[in-house]
């Protein structure tokens, strides 16, 4: 199945249709015909709606719509929802990458899409994804046979229909939080006025200029993008108004740095510890706190930086007349609001400016193309179609239009059209192909979180992108390693392509993974009524649905040297192409080397939040993925991590630590000990040594000591954990280390980069102190496989339950010793003199024995991966 004709713009009453021979004098105009009228059944009376209402909904609550205006377009929803809460379940991973304000913003725009062919399909879908409020979907044209290959939403039976009207239920089943609504008439500009950001995917220039002119003018400015996929090329415009606020230009957390010394002096100097480079820049504002003796500058004021160095900067202020730096201090970035000043489309024709650069090695490409999607605009409207593909005719037409728009430009025109790129563009300006549409969707659709949201920094203002194929395509033989959020695109992308639906092509997916509610705000092949379903039969059913004539096979095996009796050597062998869909490195690094030792090419992605990366690996071509590695990262020392961290990164590598070794690692123990008692106490005995001891007294403390039968000992457990991290290991360290203390060479002990730590004191009314109770008693009632109560999530019930734990008093413990930098102690370990290991172990063996005959039969825990 392979259609990739686009016809109709959204917004103008004729489309274009071609006769199945493909030559010029086959072109006709055709007329379309009057948009689907459909009502939806409620409580309006029959009477107050006109002729040109046309709504239409599904779900049982019609009547939550019964007021609306006549006016108003076709709503779909199936619920009412308060977009003030946020699913964190659904939401976890934006949550993340966005923050709750951004989220929160999001959840209250309402977005216009026009032109709901394989791009606006690609966009809704991700906003629809994203927890927008509302997505209104116009078009008044209606599905055709081509728009199959670009668009995941439409099937053969929808051919004829209204696309917007087609495309409501698929789109709705992604994300019933969000009020999806169709309009199928001619946009007025008055309408947009209800929409905090519109979306163009096809539309005339003409229209463009009108529409846009409005929403620059408009007050508040209404977001307004135009974006385009032709062949091989796209365009993107962006217009927020004359002064539009990006709240967080990088999304990055503020960077901070602890301070070693400051001058008295104009201006002075801030001096860090080495311990990390400053990513501050010059002109940054930052703020002071934690500073003894200059006290002056803990005031919370924000200062401009300048002269920054690795580990140094100058304050612009005079301190000559403050108190003499001491020690301590942490300067932190105040990250700072940036006005953009967008330019309407009609003077950024004329003058673009600098355009945002997709390709480095093509620094001249994009103000050609910009005249090139110009002239694309004129061709249609002077010869009433897009130019044919493959037609010399059609193409000089193209290239002497464009060349006329170079001259009218006068300086700001370029000094070569080139006629090659020129023809290659009218050859191919027909299609939208998938793939286009779904990198092009993907920008579009982050550039409306940009709009609607002000976090990062949007695009300012225009970014352009520069028979036997598909038959190879068709018997391609695909492997697809992972189908999660990017191995459903690529499943999507693969599909409407074409690939493997060929008699001899096949595609193979393979995944291990089941599906969780947090996948559904991200991996859009999945459904609510999917959760707990393995990921590559759901996935491999609903890409068949897209095409049906796709070769797939769907497995649930895991890639690696275990699995080699699937994945065996005639496998690799027949394959054409494998393509990556992992999360972690050891997964990409075995199919690289697999690649690379059956010479198969490799597509390798990998997504971060808002970052992507990408490498395409070709056998005797391009370097492979495992031939460079990245630098290793900064380890801190454990000591620091466990005793004396100082920053948010060892506070995150000391908590997963813990997660690691509390509930995926000592369960695991647990279940290898009581899979087989015998061999694994011989294994322990021979090894007879402190790791071998380690394991035991984790197993043992896991199921004797703190063995957890009922969830209110989950409660306990976790309480008594928040004591044990937040309290009792601070007050043994200060004990230790007194405030006053000194090293060996008599310098104070406590100096930067250590921070002298307070205990917490735990409290119900703290969100913070139920939160982690919450959470840790959930995860410890998982690995027991324990029932979590529902109560659980209601603050008030939960406090009621740890108010019943009995928290022991704490006793400090003398000798003591702690690891720090200058010493090779064990962290946080009592010095017990020289203790005989094997002596140790068979005594552990001995009460896990007597343990292990109280416990249920086939008593098994659930270790939890991050």
């Amino acid at each position: 199945m392979h259609y990739m004709l686009p016809r109709k713009r959204a917004g103008e009453g004729e489309v274009v249709e071609e006769e199945s021979e493909n030559n010029n004098s086959n072109i006709k105009d055709v007329t379309v015909s009057p948009p689907i009228k459909k009502h939806r059944i409620s409580t309006t009376d029959a009477a107050d709606l006109t002729a040109d209402n046309k709504i239409v909904t599904t779900g049982d609550n019609s009547s939550n719509y019964s007021n609306t205006c006549v006016d108003e377009p076709s709503v779909m929803a199936s619920r009412d929802v308060n977009h003030n809460d946020i699913d964190e379940d659904l939401h976890s991973r934006q949550l993340a990458a966005y923050g709750r304000e951004t989220m929160r913003r999001l959840f209250a725009s309402n977005i216009l899409i026009s032109g709901m062919q394989g791009l606006g399909a690609e966009i809704a879908k991700n906003l629809i994804l994203a927890g927008v409020k509302s997505v209104t979907l116009h078009d008044e044209g209606v599905v055709e046979m081509w728009d199959l290959s670009s668009s995941f939403v439409f099937s053969e039976n929808d051919v004829g229909k209204n696309r917007a009207l087609a495309s409501l239920q698929k789109l709705q089943e992604l994300n019933n939080a969000v009020v999806i609504s169709t309009i199928t008439t001619t946009l007025t500009k008055q309408k947009l006025s209800d929409f905090q950001a519109v979306v163009f995917t096809d539309i005339s220039l003409e229209k463009s200029l009108e529409y846009n002119d409005y929403c620059h003018n408009h007050q508040p400015p209404i977001s307004f993008i135009k974006t385009e996929v032709r062949g091989l090329f796209g365009t993107v415009f962006c217009d927020f108004g004359p002064k539009f606020t990006v709240f967080d230009v990088d999304g990055e957390e503020p960077h901070t740095g602890i301070i070693a010394s400051i001058s008295n002096d104009n201006p002075a100097l801030v001096s860090c510890v080495d311990d990390e480079r400053l990513e501050f820049e010059d002109g940054d504002l930052v703020v002071f706190s934690e500073i003894q003796g200059m006290k002056e500058l803990n005031d919370g004021k924000p200062r401009k930086i300048k002269s920054v160095r690795p580990y140094s900067f100058t304050l612009e202020e005079d301190t000559t007349n403050f108190g003499t730096y001491v020690k301590g201090g942490i300067v932190t970035q105040v990250k700072q609001p940036r006005l953009l000043n967008f330019k309407p489309l009609r003077a950024a024709l004329k003058d673009p400016g600098d355009f945002l650069l997709s390709d480095f090695s093509k620094f001249d490409r994009p103000p050609l193309l910009h005249i090139a999607f110009q002239a694309l605009d004129r061709f249609i409207c002077e010869i009433g179609r897009f130019p044919v593909a493959r037609s010399e005719e059609d193409a000089q037409k193209f290239i002497s239009i464009a060349g006329n728009i170079n001259e009218c430009l006068g300086e700001g025109g370029v000094e070569d059209i080139n006629p090659k790129l020129l023809t290659h563009f009218a050859f191919g300006a027909r299609a939208v192909l998938n793939p286009m549409a779904a990198m092009f969707g993907g920008i579009v659709g982050q550039e409306v979180v940009k709009a609607c949201s002000g976090k990062f920094h949007p695009l300012f203002q225009i970014s352009v992108f520069g028979s036997k194929l598909q038959k190879n395509l068709e018997d391609a033989k695909v492997f697809i390693v992972g189908s999660g959020a990017l191995g459903c695109e690529f499943l999507k992308n693969v599909a409407l392509m074409g690939v493997s639906c060929g008699s001899q092509g096949k595609l193979t997916i393979t995944d291990d993974d089941v599906i969780e509610k947090s996948n559904l705000s991200r991996q859009f092949l999945f459904r609510d009524w999917n959760i707990g379903q393995a990921k590559s039969t759901v996935a491999a059913s609903a890409a068949v649905s897209i095409n049906p004539q796709l070769k797939i096979e769907a497995l649930q095996n895991r890639v690696g040297p275990e699995t080699e009796f699937v994945f065996n050597d005639d496998f690799w062998e027949n394959l054409t192409v494998v393509i990556n869909a992992l999360d972690n490195v050891d997964a990409r690094l075995y199919v690289d080397q697999r690649c690379l030792y059956f010479q198969k090419p490799l597509l390798e992605l990998g997504t971060l939040g808002a970052k992507c990366n990408t490498q395409m690996v070709i056998p005797h071509l391009t370097e492979n993925y495992g031939a460079s590695r990245d630098p290793p990262e900064k380890q801190a020392p454990m000591c620091t991590v466990h005793s004396f961290p100082h920053n948010i990164d060892h506070c995150l590598t000391w908590a997963r630590s813990e997660f690691e070794g509390l509930l995926e690692k000592t369960p695991a123990e647990v279940n290898a000990y009581l899979s087989n008692p015998p061999e694994y106490a011989t294994a322990m005995r021979n090894a007879a040594d402190a790791q071998a001891k380690d394991n035991l007294e984790r197993i043992l403390q896991c199921l004797e000591q703190e063995k957890c039968e009922t969830f209110q000992d989950c409660v306990t457990w976790a309480r008594l954990r928040f004591e044990d991290y937040f309290v009792n290991r601070v007050k043994q360290l200060t004990f230790t280390f007194p405030e006053d203390a000194t090293t060996s060479t008599g310098a104070p002990f406590w100096s930067a980069p250590k921070r002298f730590p307070r205990p917490l004191q735990f409290s119900t009314t703290d969100p913070s102190h139920l939160q982690f109770i919450m959470a840790a008693s959930i995860l410890r009632a998982e690995t027991f496989r324990i029932p979590v109560p529902d109560w659980v999530k209601n603050t008030k019930m939960l406090a009621k339950a740890v108010e019943k734990v009995i928290v022991p008093d704490f006793q400090p413990k003398e000798g003591v010793k702690i690891e720090t930098i200058e010493t090779d102690e064990r962290a946080t370990s009592l010095s017990t003199g020289s203790v005989d290991d094997a002596a140790v172990i068979n005594e552990l063996l001995f009460k896990l024995e007597r343990c292990r005959n109280n416990l249920p039969s086939g008593f098994r825990m659930k270790p939890i991966q991050i």
